[in-house]
């Protein structure tokens, strides 16, 4: 199969719109963009948004089934955040073409009550098994689905940072590092396990002058929103933190070109898009040790990892950075660096379509171990 004679089909399922700017969503749209400019016909099957409750009684219609049925595709990719709607919707497909999902982070590792991710654990571990193959978009992520299925054939392709289709130069990052004062940026929808909550506790305890801008869609979580909104009034940061909802992109970019560091303390994260987003800009990323941002952020080098809830640890990453400009400068670059070592989306998203092409039922003899498409 070639690109131009032998394009595929594919089918992706996802919950609502595509150009839903949060990092899942980010994936599967560079994916999508990858593969129609490869000459591949992608169609998108959109279930609506109802919660996880309602989205389980999707198994029991037969629009959805009746739809994939219909569709003529070579492979059927999922995006594991629809595992509800699909967990027993899949047995039922029967399809002749191979089953894929795209796995960014499993809904059971992330923090809540014990039994309330022994009842999601069980749900994805069906699903799971109910597929044919993985992409994943991060080693960590791999273990997790490791820990409740066999996770070949798979590939672990990491996402990108490159999509701003622009970067800061060295002399620009210590010509920021100059400016006063310490301009930080939190990237993400506004939910509680970005853990903004957090943040804030953690920042009104720096002395220093400092100023947060919270970027991202603020109607999401609206009791959180409120909640947030709330917080800040009350430890009296009002002055210094601002909740910008969502911003195009060029505006984002202008929002982290001007910042000196990305802070995203989240309970947990697969891998963290915003993080490589950010060091785009030379911003050193403040994240946590529960997820996958240890593969991108290596502590006190091009950024700094602390436990999740844990304002005084975010005191203490913070503090020194607002005073200690030739630190903040050097972590900056080592971002820099680090952001130009990475895979490019473009990378990225041809190792998934390569990895699709052994899958394909029109190009089963190529099939390999899925270790060899990994970086």
């Amino acid at each position: 199969m070639n690109a131009v004679s032998d394009p595929m089909r594919i089918g992706l399922v996802v919950y609502g719109d595509l150009d839903t700017r949060s990092g899942g969503y980010v994936y599967d749209s560079e994916l999508v963009d990858h593969l129609r400019q490869m000459g591949d016909e992608v169609e998108l099957f959109s279930l609506p948004e109802v919660g996880y409750g309602r989205s389980l009684t999707h198994n029991a219609g037969r629009s959805l089934r009746r739809r994939l049925r219909a569709a003529d595709f070579d492979v059927l990719l999922q995006d594991e955040l629809c595992h509800p709607s699909l967990v027993w919707t899949n047995r039922r497909l029967n399809l002749d073409v191979p089953v894929v999902a795209l796995v960014h982070h499993l809904r059971s590792v992330e923090r809540r009550r014990a039994w309330q991710n022994d009842f999601y654990r069980g749900l994805e571990q069906q699903y799971l098994r109910s597929v044919d193959g993985y992409v994943f978009n991060s080693e960590t992520t791999r273990e997790t689905v490791a820990a409740l299925t066999d996770p070949d054939p798979g590939v672990v392709a990491y996402p990108a940072g490159d999509r701003f289709g622009r970067t800061l130069t060295p002399d620009e990052i210590r010509d920021r590092a100059r400016e006063r004062p310490l301009r930080i940026v939190a990237l993400g929808n506004v939910t509680p396990r970005k853990g903004l909550h957090t943040l804030i506790e953690g920042l009104e305890r720096v002395r220093d002058d400092w100023q947060l801008s919270v970027v991202g869609d603020d109607e999401t979580n609206p009791a959180y929103t409120r909640f947030l909104r709330q917080r800040i009034e009350t430890l009296g940061v009002a002055g210094s933190v601002t909740l910008t909802g969502r911003l195009p992109d060029d505006e984002l970019a202008d929002v982290l070109a001007r910042s000196h560091l990305l802070a995203m303390p989240s309970t947990y994260e697969g891998f963290g898009i915003a993080y490589l987003e950010g060091m785009a800009f030379g911003l050193p990323a403040v994240a946590t040790t529960s997820g996958g941002a240890a593969e991108l952020v290596s502590d006190r080098v091009n950024g700094l990892l602390v436990d999740p809830d844990d304002a005084s640890a975010l005191t203490d990453a913070v503090a020194p950075l607002c005073r200690n400009r030739g630190r903040l400068v050097a972590m900056s670059l080592a971002a820099l660096e680090r952001y130009h070592d990475h895979p490019t989306w473009a990378e990225t998203t041809g190792v998934v379509r390569e990895f699709l092409r052994t899958l394909s039922p029109n190009d089963r003899g190529r099939r390999t171990d899925s270790r060899d498409f990994e970086g």
